[in-house]
């Protein structure tokens, strides 16, 4: 079973954000493997774990992502690759037509990705590649049982479950509950010092930089309002109602 796994290096969620000049601050901040795509991690290599194979993590980014691909190959991943080139733009179109252009000649059985990243919640790469390798997908999945040349999961939907059964290869994107991911151990840290590591740019993988025009720009960014101080009402109820209304009305905009 050849699994690879598509994962982000993003913002350690217990990091404050700073931004500076528009941007969000990197200074001193902790990075770490995206949190969906770590289950997804984990998936892979419960599944080699069962059925044997080999699981290769894959991931398009800044040279700082090593460490988040170091990480799954100490959780016990095979081999990892960087896709690290400056003339890839930070965009969801751009990325995917990157890992469709590695995975055009590699021979897979199943992709496994995070329902999304946590640092602009798009949820796009991981669809997009499935529509141009002209593979199944199916998101957001809490169970995964592969059988033969099928998979059976169950999918969160919004709430509701959904059970489907596709054909291999397929993709998958892995939400909360599908697993509860390890922790790389001592020895596992050491013996990823030694495994395959490929570090590749846009030349490697024959695609050229002028077809990865960015389908999207941010225009602004900006961190949410301070919190204002609660407000205690005066009055009886009819009163502190009456209050309410005219501050929903003149202050917050919401009526």
């Amino acid at each position: 079973m050849n699994v690879y796994v598509i994962l982000k290096q993003t913002f350690d969620t217990e990091e404050k954000i700073v931004i500076q000049n528009g941007k969000v601050s990197e200074d001193g901040v902790k990075f770490v493997i995206n949190p969906y795509d770590e289950y997804a991690v984990e998936e892979a290599i419960r599944i080699k774990e069962q059925s044997g194979g080999s699981v290769v993590v894959v991931s398009v980014g800044p040279e700082r992502t090593a460490e988040a691909l170091r990480t799954a190959l100490a959780m016990g991943a095979d081999e990892a690759v960087l896709i690290g080139d400056d003339r890839i733009p930070a965009d969801e179109y751009a990325v995917s037509r990157v890992l469709a252009a590695y995975f055009a000649d590699k021979s897979y059985d199943l992709i496994l990705g995070g329902n999304f990243s946590v640092d602009n919640g798009a949820g796009q790469v991981a669809v997009r590649l499935a529509e141009l390798l002209n593979i199944p997908h199916v998101s957001s999945i809490t169970k995964l049982e592969v059988s033969g040349g099928s998979a059976a999961v169950n999918r969160d939907a919004e709430g509701d479950l959904e059970v489907l059964e596709v054909s291999l290869p397929a993709l998958f994107t892995a939400q909360q509950g599908l697993n509860d991911p390890r922790y790389p151990s001592l020895p596992g840290i050491m013996k990823a010092k030694k495994k395959p590591f490929a570090q590749l740019t846009l030349d490697d993988i024959g695609i050229a930089a002028d077809g990865l025009e960015a389908k999207t720009s941010q225009t602004e960014l900006s961190l949410p309002p301070s919190r204002k101080a609660g407000r205690i009402l005066q009055g009886d109820i009819p009163a502190q109602a009456a209050q309410l209304v005219e501050l929903l009305r003149t202050e917050s905009k919401a009526i």
